[in-house]
């Protein structure tokens, strides 16, 4: 064990390292500084290679400034900042000491420091958004696909407002998560495509690559078009926030059907409701002091990291305002949105692992809806009466509903001993009087809806998984 890891401040890079090494390892291809300082590197060796095809200097000279790129390493540009006191300034520096000195002109050539910033975090929070929260919100949705399918016919009492309310099935509530989740992957998805660069210079103006080029847009484009990137509509020191707020944002709702999903489901593992439970693993210790605990603590986990996370989208926000064509309000904030994606993994990650092993308890399921079922027919009962032509249906089921509580009976028994329905009833099919006798027949279209829902996300990972 590297004990090293334990002097880091933030959980995530010891306490969520150390839980899952390859995870963290593949985020810090993308998240670290290190990353971010070769993403940096990266833009700059592309905006030489775009001055060497417009002819203002050498593909030698491109072809050696790229290769002095992939050599500087982030500890030799931290160690020249603290001289500079200019990180942007710092990395030119690292790569101008690697080239001849008639490369060295070419580096940085008309550029400013953001240019290099916000490209570099276009570009790797999209290849971040590419290479790892896709497969990894993918696989979770596929698990919830494959939940939502298995248990489509199982009822379960739906719930409102913590209540029994009318039958579902449990196929049907895991649904919601999926078309949510889903929705949420499909946005954090286009709006990662979306990250745009620049390379417009000191206030986005082209101020100092007019000074070469009649069609500075152009070359902008150009360079950009090497990392497959696109140019920001509009951009003044800085590129348009919307861009990395927009994206943020679809990160941080995705955060949100998370914890919903997590609560609803830490939720029904109650001791007194007890349909699901997470499996334990075995020597799996639930409390210290109470050895017949089995906690829901994966799914307060996810919970907990969205707590932490969530709040940050207001910083995002605020990072929207920066005065006249750019002020440094924004600088220190910004470099907190990779742990804002990071923790969004980590949790992505954590339930698609324990749900993938969730245990469903369909007796325990039955068994609640027992409890409940004559109750709930109140509403296809009222809605059948006034059908048949009640002409006050809703207050008559209401006032038998209040009956039935009073007398420690149920809605079903004391409407079979009321003649004032029976001439109501009596014209019912023999389908619609099931929906009273037989309450785990009421469920909707709640398996056909289970079934649309699934089959539509599935198409959208089939197609990410051919691509």
């Amino acid at each position: 064990m590297n004990e090293l890891v334990f002097s880091n401040l933030s959980p995530l890079d010891h306490r969520y390292q150390m839980s899952n090494p390859n995870l963290h390892a593949k985020m810090s291809q993308y998240l670290s500084e290190e990353a971010f300082v070769r993403y940096q590197l990266k833009v700059e060796a592309a905006l030489t290679r775009a001055l060497s095809k417009r002819g203002l200097c050498s593909s030698a000279v491109a072809d050696e400034v790229e290769q002095a790129c992939r050599h500087v390493s982030v500890e030799e540009v931290y160690e020249e900042e603290q001289k500079t006191r200019h990180n942007i300034r710092a990395l030119v520096n690292c790569i101008q000491r690697r080239v001849s000195e008639s490369a060295r002109p070419f580096v940085h050539f008309t550029a400013t420091s953001v240019d290099i910033m916000d490209t570099a975090n276009a570009l790797r929070y999209r290849d971040f958004t590419r290479n790892v929260i896709m497969p990894e919100g993918l696989a979770l949705l596929q698990t919830l696909i494959d939940l939502a399918l298995r248990e489509k016919s199982t009822v379960q009492m739906g719930r409102t407002h913590g209540q029994h309310a009318v039958p579902i099935t449990f196929g049907f509530a895991v649904a919601e998560y999926v078309a949510r989740f889903g929705n949420r992957l499909a946005e954090i998805e286009r709006t990662a495509e979306n990250l745009r660069g620049k390379m417009a210079g000191a206030v986005g103006a082209y101020n100092a690559s007019s000074i070469f080029f009649d069609d500075a847009d152009v070359f902008e484009q150009e360079v950009l078009s090497q990392l497959d990137l696109k140019p920001a509509e509009f951009a003044t020191q800085i590129v348009m926030p919307e861009y990395m707020t927009d994206f943020v944002h679809a990160v941080v709702s995705g955060f949100g059907v998370l914890a919903n999903l997590a609560d609803d489901v830490r939720h029904l593992q109650r001791s007194e409701i007890g349909e699901l439970a997470e499996r334990f693993e075995a020597g799996q210790v639930g409390s210290s002091t109470m050895p017949h605990k089995r906690n829901p603590w994966n799914f307060e986990h996810v919970k907990s990291m969205w707590k932490a996370f969530m709040p940050r989208i207001v910083t995002v926000y605020m990072d929207q305002v920066s005065e006249h064509q750019r002020d440094l309000t924004n600088s220190a904030s910004g470099r907190f949105t990779p742990e804002i994606l990071a923790g969004f993994v980590l949790a992505v990650n954590r339930l698609q692992m324990v749900v993938s092993k969730l245990v469903v308890d369909k007796d325990r399921m039955a068994a609640n809806f027992e409890v409940s079922k004559d109750n709930v027919i109140a509403e296809p009962l009222y809605i059948l009466l006034a059908a048949s032509g009640h002409p006050d249906a809703h207050e008559a089921v209401r006032r038998l509903s209040v009956e039935a509580n009073a007398k420690k009976t149920t809605v079903r028994e004391l409407v079979a001993q009321k003649p004032e329905f029976a001439e109501f009833l009596s014209g019912l099919s023999p389908r619609q009087m099931e929906f009273i006798n037989r309450p785990e027949t009421y469920i909707g279209r709640s398996v056909q809806k289970t079934e649309a829902v699934c089959e539509r996300w599935q198409r959208f990972i089939d197609e990410r998984r051919r691509r």
